[in-house]
């Protein structure tokens, strides 16, 4: 029998789910919680098949738990029961790792179709809600820079960073020293007052190297250190921002160090990690690679593996 756990802070609604599951369905309800928090907790503790979660919960917001529990809970499968309606916010809500949604004045109709669907692996959202573009329209970026000059990379940089900050979003920079500075005078030409942003929390500018030694064991990227580091700095800066679920735009050069020493191997564990960042978290991540980092060029083995873990890859 698979096994529910049943999250939502309003007893009547969780009495509605129960009674639904227990006449319509052949599931075992094991659980119940009223927070975030609690739900992440019971979901890592049973390993549930599904998850009924609500969005607007105390503690820590549904999205929230939802990309915490798709880390340890893998297996469970993610069904949304909220009243929010917004298209931004269902789209975030999947993209968050949930399969479905149903908008709570529609759960008569639509709970017992949606966990049928969910459990079989296929989307559902409840017809009344619009998703402008469907949930693919605006994927996540993990793109790829090689740069043949300083001015190059800043450039690239720079536009990459500015639209998330002129969208009310986030930004994270993991760069040379003179890279850092060198883009936050051209993001202050450009009209953004970083100084602002940095007294907010809105933009993080940390030095690469010192990433990389945080993150490294023995010339090898951890991924529990990887996770730990990247997951505070993008909660840090998302809280900070000024909108519901923003979005936090990653600029790094440490895989870019790590092909300059030679250590290519280790720069294409990072990004397999960061591969895995876009799909857990609301991150778009852009990583700069000098060219002669790779001896071969674009015909360099190394260069066409890099590559490949991309969504897009640019050289100039």
């Amino acid at each position: 029998m698979q096994t529910v756990l049943l999250v939502d802070d309003w007893e009547p609604f969780l009495r509605f789910i129960q009674s639904a599951l227990l006449e319509k369905t052949k599931l075992q309800i094991i659980a119940h919680a009223s927070d975030g928090l609690e739900a992440v907790q019971k979901a890592e503790e049973l390993q549930p098949d599904l998850i009924l979660l609500d969005i607007g919960l105390p503690k820590l917001n549904g999205i929230e738990a939802a990309r915490r529990i798709r880390q340890l809970a893998p297996r469970t499968k993610i069904l949304f029961l909220s009243q929010e309606s917004s298209s931004e916010i269902v789209q975030e809500a999947l993209r968050s790792g949930a399969l479905g949604y149903v908008h709570k004045l529609r759960a008569h109709a639509d709970l017992i179709p949606a966990i049928e669907a969910v459990l079989k692996n296929d989307q559902f959202v409840s017809p009344d809600l619009e998703i402008s573009g469907g949930t693919d329209a605006d994927p996540h970026r993990h793109e790829m820079q090689c740069y043949s000059a300083d001015s190059v990379l800043l450039e690239c940089f720079a536009q990459f960073l500015g639209t998330a900050l002129r969208g009310a979003n986030a930004a994270i920079v993991l760069a040379t020293k003179s890279h850092r500075e060198g883009l936050a005078e051209r993001l202050m030409q450009e009209g953004l007052d970083i100084d602002n942003a940095i007294r907010q929390g809105t933009y993080i500018s940390l030095d690469a190297a010192g990433m990389l030694s945080t993150i490294m064991v023995n010339t090898v990227p951890d991924r529990v250190r990887i996770f730990e580091s990247f997951q505070g700095l993008i909660a840090a800066v998302g809280k900070a921002a000024k909108k519901a679920y923003p979005r936090v735009a990653i600029c790094g050069e440490c895989v870019g160090l790590l092909c300059a020493e030679g250590n290519t191997s280790a720069a294409i564990e990072l990004e397999k990690a960061g591969n895995d960042l876009i799909q857990m978290h609301n991150v778009d991540i852009l990583c700069g690679y000098p060219l002669n980092a790779f001896h071969g060029g674009q015909d360099d083995p190394a260069f066409q593996t890099i590559c490949a873990h991309h969504t897009a890859a640019y050289s100039r």
